[in-house]
């Protein structure tokens, strides 16, 4: 066959010519098998490979009639050729790829049955009549006989796999049923909350606020406090129930801001920190505020830089700083801050920031009194060996003190810890309570994952107590809060911490240690 030498390819002259000489079938070889999609006999194959033409010698369509002779059809070259052949492309075929549904309604009629999932005449196309589910792709797959040139299935075979396709639609249709029911528990669960809220903010418009002096204190005010307070009267009920004792006004706020700016401005052009650091106050903190602001509610993108409370939060926090130098700016008040912006307008958050972080148990972490938070923090522990022994037991056996997981819980008061509308759920409580409820709530916090904590080391604790669940459900947590008793040996917690005071006096604090900042 002298024409092969034609062939620049060695492997396909060696396939062509085992092929002619008929040692080895063609659908063997690699090289030809492009040439499976369009059959022909040995002569068009030839042809074709070394002219690149169709010949008009058409022959079997099927590899088992390969070599088989058949007269030639009559008439011009069919343009029905595959989209590719070997040495070029010929036209697509017309019509294009067949999809799923197309090859078992063909098949349906080639075979005369009648699949479950056909569509019948009557039904519009692509309309499935009393079906929810109905994988295409694996119909086709199982359902479908295997091509001519294959065995048949056997029946066990043919069997098994309806099986096994039918258990696999039972449980896809189980787990929609499934994922339906519970759409339809959270839709019915988040109406429910909407109606509570709507009738909760009546109660507290119509009857709480125009009488909050003597309604606050009230059986009722304080179970509607506990069942979280709604949204449009949240920032309200906070500054009321904050108070106002150091007598701001929104004047004396527009002096401290127009202050923090001439501050910065000084800053940014003598662009020293040594200068402002000499001052007696401790203004040279305004710098750090910027970073800070960056790392506040990071997931939200409200404050970060371009953010539409960007400049905001940046003034709360620059008239804080100078309007109590002796604080100055303590990372960790951006989160307080940006709560309340997120409630309140920007002077009365400002009036409830500066209100807020003056109680007592925020001065003394904030302006990091050694002293007096080692109060707190064995105060903290007597209820803690008090609700959740066994857990209390195994922190002391790895000496994981109070102070390693309380001070970001009450620096941020649970803000940057838990979700935000937890956060701010705490927060109503807190404004109601006091101090007290902060402890109280990282106790629920504790008793929430005690099963989980008491399989964890040390390290894993602290990991796990730094960055808490972002699923975490207020309800749950709540309900561990409430499950938690703040007595301990029949006193309370002023009691408590009026009694600790005496022993830090003395000394006799078991296991604390200086916090480390």
């Amino acid at each position: 066959y002298p024409h092969l030498q034609r062939l620049p390819d060695p492997l396909i002259q060696s396939d062509i010519q085992s092929v002619v000489t008929g040692t080895v079938p063609p659908w063997r070889h690699s090289g030809l098998s492009v040439l499976l999609r369009d059959t022909m006999c040995v002569t068009c194959m030839v042809v074709r490979l070394v002219t690149g033409r169709e010949t008009d010698l058409r022959c079997c369509r099927s590899p088992r009639g390969l070599f088989s002779k058949r007269q030639a059809e009559a008439g011009p070259p069919s343009q029905s050729a595959p989209g590719w052949k070997l040495f070029g492309k010929v036209p697509l075929r017309e019509g294009g790829q067949k999809d799923s549904r197309t090859i078992q309604q063909e098949y349906e009629a080639r075979t005369g049955k009648l699949s479950p999932t056909a569509v019948p005449d009557g039904c519009p196309h692509g309309r499935r009549k009393n079906l929810e589910f109905q994988p295409l792709s694996t119909t086709a797959l199982i359902l479908e006989d295997r091509p001519a040139n294959l065995p048949a299935k056997s029946s066990e075979e043919a069997q098994r796999h309806r099986q096994e396709y039918d258990e696999m639609v039972a449980e896809a249709k189980k787990r929609e049923l499934k994922d339906a029911r519970r759409k339809v528990k959270q839709m019915k669960e988040r109406f429910r909350q909407e109606d509570i809220i709507a009738n909760t903010m009546v109660v507290w418009n119509t009857e709480i606020l125009p009488n909050w002096e003597s309604m606050r204190n009230t059986r009722r005010a304080r179970d509607l406090w506990w069942q979280g307070l709604p949204p449009n009267v949240r920032g309200r009920v906070w500054s009321l129930a904050v108070g106002n004792e150091l007598n701001i006004t929104p004047e004396l706020y527009e002096i401290f801001l127009s202050r923090a700016k001439e501050r910065w401005k000084s800053f940014s052009e003598t662009g020293s920190e040594a200068e402002m650091a000499s001052l007696a106050d401790r203004e040279s903190s305004l710098d750090l505020i910027k970073l800070d602001i960056a790392r506040t509610f990071p997931s939200l993108f409200i404050f970060q830089k371009g953010g539409p409370y960007h400049d905001l939060l940046h003034s709360v926090l620059g008239a804080y700083t100078c309007y109590r130098p002796d604080v100055g700016y303590v990372q960790g008040m951006s989160f307080i801050a940006a709560v309340l912006i997120l409630n309140l307008e920007e002077a009365d958050a400002f009036i409830a920031f500066a209100n807020l972080l003056n109680k007592p148990c925020q001065m003394a972490f904030f302006r990091v009194d050694h002293e007096l938070m080692l109060k707190y923090f064995a105060a903290f522990e007597a209820f803690f060996e008090e609700n959740l022994p066994r857990l209390c037991e195994h922190f002391r056996g790895y000496s994981l003190t109070p102070d390693l997981y309380l001070i970001d819980w009450i620096f941020t008061l649970y803000s940057k810890s838990l979700p935000l509308d937890v956060a701010c759920r705490v927060w109503d409580v807190f404004c109601r309570d006091g101090e007290e409820f902060l402890f109280r709530t990282g106790l629920g916090i504790l008793r929430l994952y005690e099963d989980v904590l008491l399989q964890m080391d040390f390290i894993h604790i602290a990991q796990f107590l730094t960055r808490l669940p972002e699923d975490m459900a207020s309800e749950n947590l709540f309900s561990c809060i409430s499950s938690t008793q703040m007595v301990s040996g029949n006193r309370k917690w002023t009691q408590v911490r009026r009694a600790v005071a005496l022993e830090v006096k003395r000394g006799l604090v078991r296991g604390q240690r200086r916090p480390a900042f």
